[in-house]
C-alpha cells in the first residue's frame, strides 16, 4: 500500500511525496536522486507518513497537502504531534 509523507528540509521547508516504499524513497530523496527541490535543500528528515488504501487516494492526500498554506501544514504536524506520546529513552 502506498504511503503520503512530508519531508522537512534544510531551509525549513516542507515536502510532501507519495511512495510505495518510504524508508526508500527517503534513501533517494537523501542521496540527491528523488526530487530537483529537495536536492537543492539537503538534509531532509522525514516528519510524517500515513499508509493509505490506495495510490488514488495517496495522489489524492498529496494534492490536499500540497494546497494547504505552510502555516497550516506546521499546525497538522504539530497536531500529529501531539496526539503522539512521547518517546521514552
Amino acid at each position: 500500500m502506498p504511503f503520503v509523507y512530508i519531508l522537512r528540509c534544510a531551509d525549513g521547508s516542507l515536502y510532501t511525496g507519495i511512495a510505495k516504499d518510504v524508508e526508500r524513497r527517503l534513501a533517494q530523496h537523501r542521496a540527491g536522486r528523488a526530487s530537483r527541490y529537495t536536492r537543492a535543500r539537503l538534509p531532509v528528515r522525514l516528519v510524517w507518513s500515513r499508509e493509505v488504501r490506495s495510490w488514488s487516494l495517496a495522489l489524492r492526500e498529496e494534492i490536499r497537502i500540497k494546497g494547504m498554506r505552510k502555516a497550516e501544514k506546521e499546525a497538522l504536524l504539530s497536531e500529529i504531534q501531539d496526539s503522539c506520546p512521547p518517546l521514552s529513552s
